[in-house]
């Protein structure tokens, strides 16, 4: 998309010399009752060689159309986080459960009838239900609007492809070739060798151009590394799943958009690279391959990682995911005790899940340019006992947490281009030891201060009671004085008074 010139638009706050429109950010909409008006886009003066008028009008209906799906997308809000639509589902079904208990537990009262009780609690299940449904339907509504949004570009970038050729709207228009693909010569090969009981245990088929993988590959049932990494594959065949002996796949650099759910039969998959490819999800079946070692899912479109990875991929030792859109990591990582080796770097991450700290065999962590959304490192951090490695550069990272000076083990640390205060650039360019000694010191003064601060506190409340309680004995001795007086000086009143002391001298 960046190919694409800047054309004009009348936009709310355009004027005579600022007048251009920028395809990728879209200048702000303009006033209601402006609304209506179609933009103009000057594409002849930007591109002089279009001549074709039907080509001019599809352009600016393509460009027309990405625009207004990106508004709707803006206008719809941040999109819910996959752990969150995950969560939504469990608790949707489980309130389902719930009233279809209670219609049961009605149905077999002895009057049939809802106590108010029920009816209230019933009523609860309902909000609550509503509540989940939004979450999804927010979801849905995301989903079908990037759909869409994904299709305006890619109709976009065909027209434009047509007008630098000098096409025209012929030129465009989507037509049906049936083409029929010849089998690879090594393919055959090597399905005629599984076929003839000839054991086949390794295959290479990288660089091949193959544009497909036939079935009969899942009948392979030998196969233990297959390598098709550096081909134009834009889908596994399910039949993936027959090779039960499978340890390492290697599909790397071709143009899958989604990995087929069958991929979670693959019990004794220990190695999985699916690097540069279109992925923008990891099939939630993925976690059922509970023997992976390394996977590795770089260079893709990836938004979100499966909600229960962490707890099923519990012998995985490494994890990258560099290259991504991911904005979050699933609580569930914590789980992941074996893993050694964790890459996140260039995606859009805005903080770490608490539960990072879990990861006590971690040595390698690269969290490196995500730029302007990580702000901020939990203080668990300081729990990855041994963690050696640590790139945090190109972040927003403002000051580590106190914590960090119990990173015992650690030997290497970047903190480049971060607006770092805590601990100051001075201490920084000393290394590693000195972060961490001024961390530690940092963190003991924090503890004094606050320790100081406690019995401070507690010194005011004890001398506050202490005051308290002689006001009060004070209170009750002058109460008795008082009352001893009073019956004294009211004895001459009293009939029982000693006659002798009342003599006269």
């Amino acid at each position: 998309m960046e190919k694409f010139p800047s054309v004009k638009r009348a936009t709310a706050t355009s004027t005579a010399g600022d007048d251009k429109y920028d395809v990728e950010q879209p200048a702000p909409p303009l006033p209601a009752s402006e609304a209506s008006q179609k933009p103009y886009f000057e594409l002849t003066e930007q591109m002089p060689h279009l001549t074709d008028p039907k080509l001019i009008s599809e352009m600016r209906l393509a460009v027309s159309g990405v625009a207004q799906t990106r508004s709707m997308l803006q206008a719809l809000g941040e999109r819910p986080d996959h752990e969150s639509v995950d969560t939504a589902k469990a608790k949707l079904a489980e309130i389902e459960m719930n009233l279809a208990m209670q219609l049961e537990e009605i149905a077999l009262s002895p009057r049939g009838e809802e106590s108010p009780k029920d009816v209230e609690e019933r009523k609860a299940l309902e909000r609550e239900k509503q509540i989940y449904k939004s979450v999804l339907s927010l979801d849905e509504m995301h989903e079908a609007y990037e759909k869409l949004l994904t299709e305006a570009e890619e109709r976009l970038q065909k027209i434009y492809d047509a007008a630098v050729a000098g096409g025209d709207v012929a030129d465009i228009e989507e037509k049906e070739e049936v083409v029929e693909e010849e089998l690879n010569e090594d393919v055959v090969t090597i399905l005629k060798a599984a076929e003839g009981n000839e054991p086949v245990e390794r295959v290479n088929l990288s660089g091949k151009r193959l544009k497909f993988l036939p079935e009969a590959f899942g009948r392979i049932k030998s196969l233990v590394v297959l390598d098709l990494s550096n081909n134009q594959l834009e889908a596994i065949p399910d039949s993936i799943a027959g090779l039960e002996s499978l340890e390492e796949l290697n599909v790397s650099s071709n143009l899958l958009e989604a990995l087929p759910d069958s991929i979670g039969l693959l019990f004794k998959l220990k190695i999985l690279d699916v690097s540069g490819n279109k992925l923008t999800a990891l099939p939630d079946s993925i976690c059922r391959c509970r023997s992976l070692v390394e996977l590795n899912a770089g260079f893709n479109k990836l938004s979100y990682l499966p909600t229960n990875i962490g707890y099923e991929l519990v012998n995985l030792r490494r994890l990258s995911v560099p290259l991504n859109k991911l904005r979050h990591f699933p609580s569930s990582i914590g789980e992941m005790k074996s893993l050694c080796f964790l890459d996140a770097h260039f995606n859009e991450l805005q903080g770490l899940t608490p539960s990072i700290g879990r990861l006590t065999n971690l040595e390698i962590l690269n969290l490196s340019s995500n730029f302007s959304d990580l702000k901020e490192l939990p203080q668990t951090i300081g729990d990855l006992s041994s963690l050696k490695e640590l790139d945090l550069s190109n972040n927003q990272i403002h000051e580590l947490p106190d914590t960090f000076g119990r990173l015992d083990n650690l030997m290497k640390l970047n903190v480049e281009q971060n607006p770092l205060v805590e601990p100051p650039k001075e201490i920084v360019d000393e290394g590693v030891e000195a972060v961490r000694a001024y961390m530690v010191k940092r963190r003991l003064d924090r503890l004094l201060a606050e320790e100081q601060r406690s019995m401070f506190e507690e010194n005011t409340e004890a001398n506050s009671s202490i005051l308290t309680r002689s006001a009060s004995w004070l209170t009750r001795m002058v109460s008795n004085v008082t009352g001893n007086l009073s019956g004294y000086l009211g004895a001459a009143g009293n009939s029982n008074a000693d006659p002798y002391l009342n003599q006269p001298r």
